[in-house]
């Protein structure tokens, strides 16, 4: 009779802090996999990932080992060990590690060997490397245990080989961005390839302040064919079932493929799981957002009724002199859609208290900006004080392209706890509400069909903050703006090469001086989820006083 070996792969939600509720978690996968022989689960799954610097607090450190060692014990009852992330100190040295549990102890412990130190990653500053890791005996199979970014390079799979390995196991806390379940996957067929073993991918889900992971889990053979694939953007546990060769080695069964999420579904998932993540384990009473008639807001509130159900969103449109009658239209019909609560502030006595306030102050000088951001702020002052009263968190609602070149107010429009588009282009903020007019995600909470009029899609954009007012009346199109600012940010091209895909050399310039002089703003903004390679804040970080 041949060997058979069930592996439950379960891609799970922490928190971040949380150790006794992400053990909680763990255990609820265990009791779910009852008739698995090992669960694996993800990096630093029992700390929450990433933790930053609360995992250098020793009395965090004690905890952890305290709760593994408490969790290690009850693998004596007799159900399925455990293969799980979580810090770990050998030897006086910090390290992310792996941890095996099984038979009511700590059967084996694995260290990280690549440590990561690029974009969001700064582990180098954390964690000590380990040496290359050797393979965890598991029930007569030889598990290669890796560990996230041990996968990316090849050192450590062929080190793994050599040792003897079956299977290979890695353990992830892999951050979503536009393109990178492919990316995974590419560098998972390519150690396979390498190693003629098959292999086995556990990721994290959920969201964690701007971070969000996108689950994905798999396993693939040999040949890099997917054999089982659990859903994006869930918790989940799904069995692996895994039988020995006659000619050595192991085959895993072909199990659950499920549809992967792509594109503009994935991006808006990435959306609502970032947003309901951040209020839900944060424990707030819901959002306030001001619902302008424009796209951005009505985009950022069809995300937050997604993310948390329409009882949870309250809206308040702040019309001003300059507010036209078909954006008081469309905010009304996008409220009506979603079925949240909208409320109309008209800031015009502010804008008069103020006008009387500054009047001496401004004696001889003609209106300007000024006067247009001081609408922003009254808005902003408006909401923060809804906030304070009620106790919901103000979304702000502008885009990444409005943020690369500073067309948005400190105070004003930026105000804010957390800002959904934060990473999403002004073009893309556009393709999304088309999607979602036309399709509900899996798992929203909001209506199934429209949640904006047409209109708001198809009106030339506007902060009407003036009379006649558009964005490109100083903006070039949206689409060549676009082009532009993933050039200079996601490539971070020179201007002569960014100029050489076809753009004018003038306004390449024009775009790149905005893009430098608006980063003091930036480093005000709040929070926002990350979906591309290079978002403001975590990955990019310039200086704020820089004359190159």
């Amino acid at each position: 009779m041949s060997r058979t070996l069930t592996i439950a792969l379960s891609q799970l939600n922490p928190t971040v802090g949380d150790v006794d509720g992400n053990i909680g978690l763990i255990g609820a996968a265990r009791a779910a996999a009852a008739g698995a022989r090992l669960v694996v689960c993800g990096e630093l799954v029992v700390s929450g990932y990433p933790p930053e610097d609360l995992v250098l607090r020793s009395d965090f450190q004690n905890l952890i080992e305290d709760r593994v060692r408490e969790l290690a014990a009850a693998t004596a009852d007799g159900g399925p060990a455990v293969l799980l992330g979580s810090p770990w100190r050998s030897e006086g040295a910090l390290h992310n590690a792996s941890l095996l549990l099984d038979g009511g102890r700590i059967a084996a412990v694995g260290l990280k060997h690549e440590l990561p130190n690029y974009g969001v990653f700064d582990e180098k500053r954390i964690f000590t490397a380990g040496p290359c890791p050797e393979p965890m005996i598991f029930d007569g199979a030889r598990l290669g245990v890796m560990i996230c970014e041990d996968m990316w390079k090849p050192e450590v799979t062929a080190h793994l080989k050599e040792a003897g390995a079956d299977i290979l196991v890695v353990l992830n806390g892999s951050p979503f961005e536009l393109d990178k379940p492919t990316v995974r996957r590419d560098r998972a067929r390519a150690r396979t390839a390498e190693s003629g073993l098959p292999l086995i991918y556990v990721n994290l889900v959920g969201g964690q302040d701007e971070l969000v992971f996108d689950g994905g889990t798999f396993v693939i053979d040999c040949n890099g064919d997917t054999l089982v694939l659990a859903a994006a953007w869930e918790s989940a546990t799904v069995p692996s079932h895994w039988r020995a060769q006659a000619g050595g080695g192991w085959a895993c069964e072909p199990g659950t493929v499920d549809r992967p999420a792509a594109g503009l579904e994935a991006i808006y998932r990435a959306l609502i799981t970032g947003l309901g993540d951040y209020v839900g384990k944060n424990a707030f009473a819901g959002v306030l957002i001001g619902l302008s008639g424009g796209i951005d807001s009505a985009l950022t509130a069809a995300v937050a009724v997604d993310a948390l159900g329409a009882a949870k969103v309250h809206c308040v449109m702040m019309p001003s002199p300059y507010t036209s009658p078909e954006s008081l239209e469309d905010a009304a019909e996008t409220a009506g859609l979603l079925g949240v609560r909208l409320d109309s502030i008209s800031i015009v006595p502010a804008m008069n208290a103020f006008n009387e306030m500054l009047s001496e102050s401004f004696a001889g000088h003609s209106p300007d900006v000024t006067e247009e951001n001081i609408q922003s702020r009254s808005r902003g002052l408006t909401l923060m004080a809804l906030s304070n009263k009620l106790g919901y968190m103000v979304l702000s609602t502008g885009n990444k392209s409005e943020m690369s070149v500073g067309y948005a107010t400190i105070y004003g429009d930026m105000c804010g706890g957390f800002s959904v588009l934060k990473d999403v282009y002004k073009s893309t903020v556009f393709a999304l509400a088309r999607w979602r007019n036309l399709e509900s995600p899996k798992g929203a909470l909001g209506p199934a069909g429209p949640v904006m009029p047409e209109r708001v899609i198809t009106k030339p954009p506007s902060a009407e903050l003036r009379p006649g007012q558009t964005d490109q009346d100083s903006l070039p199109p949206y689409d060549e703006l676009d082009a532009i600012l993933k050039c200079l940010i996601e490539e971070e091209m020179p201007l002569e090469d960014a100029a050489a895909r076809g753009f004018d050399a003038d306004r390449v310039r024009m775009v790149w001086r905005l893009l430098d002089r608006a980063e003091y703003k930036r480093r005000q903004a709040p929070p926002g989820v990350k979906i591309t390679s290079r978002a403001f804040g975590r990955d990019r970080r310039y200086p704020l006083t820089n004359e190159f």
